[in-house]
C-alpha cells in the first residue's frame, strides 16, 4: 500500500505513520527528517534547506522531489511506503502523478491551529535518530534521552511559537489545497486527530480498512 499523510505541522502525522508502518510492514519516508539529516551533514542541499526552514518556510520543490525520488527507489519500498511531509504543494503532487507513482490512499489528519500551537511547543526530537516525544503527551522513559537510541532530545528551532504560526500560515496557503486535489482523485480519507493517540490510530486504521 502506498500512502500519503496530510495535515498541519503538529497534527500527529509522524506518530500515526509509525503505527501504520508497523501494522502494514512498510517504511515511513519523512522528507522532513531526510532534509534535517542533510542540514546536519552540511550538504549543499542541506544548506539551502536550512535557510528556508529557519524562516518557517517550505523547502523548494525541486530539492524535496530529488531527495524523495531517490529514496523510494530503495528495496524496502517495493511493497509500499508512507509519505510523511510530501507532497506539500500542488506541483509536488503533480510530480508524483507525472512520475507514474500511484498512491492508494491519502489520509488527512485534521486538527485546529490553537491545539497545534500547544502540541508543538512541547515537542522534543532525538538529535540522532529523529524519534519524536512530547513533554506532556509522549514522555521518554528518561527525561531528555531518546528511548530508541539514547540520543539527546532537543527542541527544534521551528517549534518556537512565532515560527509555528508562520508554518501554519504557509500550510494553509500552500498545502491545504492538496485536500481538494486528492478529493477530486477519489482517494482522500479525512481523519480527526483526537487528544488520545490510540483513538486517533483506531480511526486511521478504520479509514485504511485494516
Amino acid at each position: 500500500m502506498k500512502l500519503i499523510l496530510l495535515g498541519a505541522p503538529g497534527a500527529g502525522k509522524g506518530t500515526q505513520a509509525e503505527r501504520i508502518a508497523k501494522k502494514l510492514n512498510i517504511p515511513t519516508i519523512s522528507t522532513g527528517f531526510i532534509i534535517r539529516q542533510a542540514i546536519s551533514a552540511q550538504t549543499d542541499l542541506g544548506k539551502i534547506a536550512k535557510d528556508f526552514i529557519d524562516k518557517g518556510q517550505l523547502v523548494p520543490d525541486e530539492v524535496v522531489i530529488k531527495i524523495l525520488f531517490e529514496r523510494i527507489k530503495e528495496d524496502d519500498c517495493k511493497n509500499g511506503f508512507i509519505l510523511d511531509g510530501f507532497p506539500r504543494t500542488i506541483p509536488q503532487a503533480e510530480a508524483l502523478v507525472e512520475a507514474d507513482i500511484r498512491i492508494d490512499k491519502v489520509l488527512s489528519i485534521e486538527l485546529e491551529d490553537e491545539v497545534i500551537l500547544d502540541r508543538l511547543s512541547g515537542r522534543r526530537e532525538c538529535s540522532k535518530c529523529g524519534k519524536t516525544f512530547h513533554v506532556l503527551f509522549q514522555k521518554p522513559q528518561k527525561e531528555g534521552i531518546c528511548d530508541v537510541c539514547g540520543g539527546e532530545l532537543i527542541c527544534r528551532k521551528d517549534d518556537n511559537p512565532e515560527t509555528i504560526k508562520s508554518r501554519l500560515s504557509v500550510y494553509h496557503k500552500q498545502t491545504e489545497p492538496l485536500i481538494a486535489f486528492y478529493k477530486n482523485m477519489g482517494i482522500l480519507a479525512p481523519v480527526e486527530s483526537k487528544k488520545d493517540v490510540e483513538a486517533t490510530t483506531k480511526e486511521v486504521f478504520k479509514a485504511l480498512g485494516v
